[in-house]
């Protein structure tokens, strides 16, 4: 562990913890305010408070024809691990269960995490967790300070929870943004001292869509600052078990007092099970669970049963997992190189290529890829998606099937996709 502790634990100064917004789980969402008298007349029926977009990461793939590769959905194409194929087949009974997951999940969740079954909430996916996490400590006039480029629902949850957002900068390490991205650790810190709204900082290990990492020495810089000033520090690690070659390190190599946020989706190659979790301060736990149990009860039971079974397998299914990946990286780096003569670097973890546009399609990203779509029959994502930092970049995911990679990447080139 660094230096950031508890902060009951420093001496002459009282504990600091973030403390949630809401308590009570009836005022996670506004009310809509039905028309009354004249103003019935003119309503065809009830009208939305709020609407949200289609995810623009689908929207990349929406209208696709016939023959077009995808390249854009972040999911593993290798198989569902055996063991979660055998838990399934021995359910035999669908109860509710507890609000919190079952207690065998979260001794399996606990045991890999290295923390106890008490500090585990189990959810319906990682973005179950950072609904309630955001629903609970943030609202109007509190903001939450994310990376650019990032996850955009990062964005969305704040926005439902009524919270604004704002940016840190992934910075790579060649202009162009051709090197290596990794965490910005002072610019993350001189936007969080320069904002005295910002409740909650969100850093992604390794980064969507970049692929980058930090280091234990950044990780402790941002911590401290959040703890200095009470703020609570989320990490979403669902792609840190899918390091490329040296572990990613994780928020729990420098503190205890943050919130870590998984899934089984990706390194255990079970996106449809939709189990999710974070471990975290009781405090934290305690304000979320509410919010948890009204919007899902509890994650489904078969599918916590199977989540068990990959927890425990974790020893044969993360080499499987990474073995798989590795592969498909290869039919990326060889095509690529192939195509281009340049040789890739591959990210830190997980798996996407985050790779820089042509200047002619800066200007309208989503525009450009969609026409890379219709000509070159190619799904790729545009960074602008994920911010405003990257707006001159896209992403591509290689957890397609080989096959689709080598042919999606070929067409891609050749259509003039990449910048040279």
């Amino acid at each position: 562990m660094s230096s950031v502790a508890r902060s009951s634990d420093r001496p002459g100064r009282p504990a600091v913890f973030p403390m949630p917004l809401r308590v009570d789980a009836h005022h996670a969402l506004p009310r809509a305010v039905p028309p009354s008298g004249r103003d019935c007349a003119r309503h065809a029926g009830p009208q939305p408070r709020r609407t949200l977009p289609t995810s623009r990461i689908r929207a990349a793939g929406a209208q696709a024809a016939d023959g077009v590769i995808h390249l854009g959905l972040g999911e593993p194409t290798w198989p569902l691990p055996k063991p979660a194929i055998r838990a399934l087949g021995r359910v035999r009974a669908c109860p509710y269960g507890a609000h919190a997951g079952t207690l065998p999940l979260r001794r399996a969740i606990a045991a890999y995490e290295g923390v106890d079954a008490a500090e585990v909430l189990v959810t319906a996916g990682a973005q179950g967790a950072l609904f309630s996490l955001l629903q609970a400590f943030v609202g109007p006039g509190d903001s939450v300070l994310i990376p650019d480029p990032g996850f955009p629902a990062y964005r969305t949850l704040a926005g439902w929870a009524g919270a604004e957002t704002q940016t840190y900068p992934l910075v790579s390490n060649a202009e162009g943004g051709l090197g290596r991205w990794h965490l910005d650790a002072e610019g993350l810190v001189e936007a969080l001292v320069s904002s005295p709204r910002v409740r909650v900082v969100i850093i992604n290990l390794p980064s969507n869509p970049t692929g980058s990492s930090a280091s234990v020495q950044q990780l402790a810089q941002v911590a401290d600052a959040c703890a200095e000033r009470g703020v609570l520090l989320v990490a979403d690690e669902v792609y840190r078990p899918l390091s490329s070659s040296v572990p990613v390190p994780g928020l729990r190599a420098v503190t205890d007092t943050g919130v870590v946020v998984s899934s089984v989706s990706k390194a255990w190659a079970a996106p449809g099970l939709r189990v999710g979790w974070m471990t975290g301060p009781s405090n934290v736990l305690e304000a979320c669970t509410p919010l948890h149990a009204t919007a899902t009860t509890a994650a489904a039971g078969p599918s916590q049963a199977a989540a068990r079974a990959l927890l425990e397998a974790s020893d044969r299914v993360l080499p499987a997992s990474r073995a798989a990946l590795a592969s498909r990286w290869q039919a990326l780096a060889d095509t690529w190189q192939a195509e281009t003569g340049a040789v890739l670097d591959p990210p830190d973890g997980g798996f996407y290529h985050y790779f820089p546009l042509p200047p002619s399609a800066w200007n309208d990203p989503v525009a450009f890829c969609a026409s890379l779509r219709d000509r070159a029959k190619v799904v790729v994502v545009p960074g602008l998606v994920f911010g405003e930092g990257g707006r001159r970049f896209a992403r591509l995911s290689f957890g397609a099937r080989p096959d689709a990679i080598v042919q999606g990447v070929r067409r891609l080139i050749r259509a003039g996709g990449v910048a040279r």
